[in-house]
């Protein structure tokens, strides 16, 4: 092992990368972007020059920030929510969640047709279709199932092609989305779906945290990601993001935990934590050396993006939807819960934290049966 793969040493440049992406988002300039993009950004560029490994190496930094640091993220954020702010934002949201997986079938169908990528691929095309079709609607969990049942990930070359492919497409999307709204917004403004209760809130820049807070607030994260372990091993059918979900709206509505204060800026920081490690699965010294595959499977994502896109700002223009709520339902097809969180606190959307996780994981549930028909009906 080089010292660049050390355990400890990946952390620390991790973290460094906050700092650097936080410091950054406050002068003129960089501070368009916002600290979500500017972390994914520097984390890629920090992977490609070698810096640290990318999180397709399998070091165990990596698998931690994706078992325990994002579901924590999640958990955390979401104590400071209203579940009021399901009352408005939810239904918006959820008819963009379905309009933006009907966009994304119907990508996968154009690509298809136009790539026609069985003459590279080979008999495995189908499942490659159906793996997209899978994580474009709920994230990466429906890929990698939907790998695993046509057995694609025993097939190195390409496996790593369709992973590395997924990341360098859906990275720049998770960028556009958090940059577009605000712009459509000023060209084409749209009424802001904002609950009652969370009408002129913002979310919290500067805490104050103290011993207590701190041991509360990852207390109950420690706590809540065991039972909700417990829960998925007891009852395999409830995902853990479910329970993990559930406890922390119970937590949210209790007056102890409304008081506490340090849940944004912790929860914030594990998620650009994850949003770092993102960044480093944007390999393009691997993808170059696929040839053919690599272009092939390049060309087949870009055009369902795109479509997936066009769909759901397109309709959602149509019926004047909130630019936010299209943004942060895309995230929740494209990149799942942890994504959507994400886009909603960088878009400074309270309101919209419990339905973007909500439908993520409405993704995660339907995204693996989307991805067999696709795979079934292609092969």
């Amino acid at each position: 092992m080089t010292w660049t793969e050390d355990p400890i040493y990946i952390s620390g440049m991790l973290c460094m990368f906050v700092l650097l992406a936080v410091w950054l988002a406050k002068y003129r300039g960089w501070k368009a972007l916002g600290t979500p993009i500017l972390v994914i950004l520097i984390a890629a560029l920090a992977s490609n020059l070698g810096l640290i490994p990318a999180a397709t190496s399998g070091n165990p930094v990596y698998t931690g920030v994706f078992i325990y640091l994002a579901p924590m993220g999640i958990f955390i954020a979401l104590l400071e929510v209203d579940l009021k702010s399901l009352k408005k934002a939810g239904g918006p949201i959820l008819l963009m969640f379905g309009i933006g997986g009907l966009g994304t079938i119907l990508g996968v169908l154009v690509a298809w047709f136009t790539v026609q990528p069985a003459a590279e691929i080979g008999s495995m095309a189908n499942a490659v279709a159906g793996m997209y079709a899978g994580t474009y609607i709920g994230g990466s969990i429906n890929f990698n199932a939907v790998a695993l049942s046509y057995q694609v990930n025993e097939n190195a070359d390409l496996y790593a092609a369709t992973t590395v492919v997924d990341n360098l497409i859906g990275m720049p999307w998770i960028i556009a989305t958090l940059i577009l709204p605000g712009y459509l917004q000023r060209f084409f403004p749209r009424k802001k779906l904002l609950s009652t209760a969370s009408e002129g809130q913002k979310v919290k820049k500067q805490e104050a945290i103290s011993m207590a807070g701190l041991a509360s607030i990852l207390g109950m994260a420690f706590l809540s990601l065991a039972i909700s372990k417990v829960v998925f091993q007891t009852f395999p059918a409830i995902p853990e993001v479910i329970t993990l979900t559930t406890l922390a709206l119970i937590f949210a509505q209790m007056p102890f935990v409304k008081n506490l204060s340090g849940t944004h800026t912790i929860g914030f920081f594990l998620i650009l934590l994850f949003l770092a490690a993102i960044g480093t699965l944007c390999d393009l010294g691997t993808l170059s050396g696929l040839g053919e595959l690599a272009s092939t499977l390049f060309l087949f994502v870009t055009i369902l993006v795109l479509i997936h896109g066009a769909v759901i700002f397109g309709v959602g223009s149509l019926l004047k939807i909130d630019w936010d709520v299209i943004a942060v339902a895309s995230q929740a097809n494209v990149g799942g819960n942890t994504t959507a969180l994400a886009a909603a606190e960088s878009l400074n959307r309270p309101d919209l934290l419990i339905p973007g996780v909500l439908v993520g994981s409405l993704g995660n549930a339907l995204g693996t049966y989307v991805g067999f028909f696709i795979a079934g009906i292609l092969s």
